[in-house]
């Protein structure tokens, strides 16, 4: 009964933020995902629904770097890798999607990393 409660007050949470932030082709949508053990973030268009770019505590290419993949320094990778990667497509500017999470700690994390690796929110 209280599982019910609390999933049903994340999909609230979730649809509050979403229905501010839609991702273009001129400015996609950087979405962040966190679990207990990982994060993940992706830049999607929502009007041709794709996912551009992507990057997570799960790549092959990330795992080697991360010590422990849920802390802030992961996240902090994560942001950076997904910055480059969005550069390297030419995607300068994004809108943030932190779905359904506060702005504070890995979330905010990996914002700042990508704002220091060069995308404009």
């Amino acid at each position: 009964m209280r599982i019910d409660k609390i999933r049903k007050a994340a999909i609230r949470r979730r649809y509050h933020v979403r229905k501010n932030v839609f991702g273009t082709r001129e400015r996609p949508r950087l979405s962040v995902f966190r679990s207990n053990r990982h994060i993940y973030a992706q830049i999607i268009d929502d009007t041709a629904g794709a996912t551009l770019v992507s990057a997570s505590t799960r790549a092959k290419s990330l795992r080697d770097r991360l010590p422990n993949s849920g802390d802030k320094n992961a996240a902090q990778i994560v942001g950076e890798a997904v910055a480059k990667q969005a550069l390297g497509v030419g995607i300068k500017c994004v809108c943030f999607d932190r779905n359904r999470y506060k702005f504070h700690g890995r979330v905010k994390v990996l914002a700042e990393a990508a704002r220091k690796n060069g995308l404009v929110f």
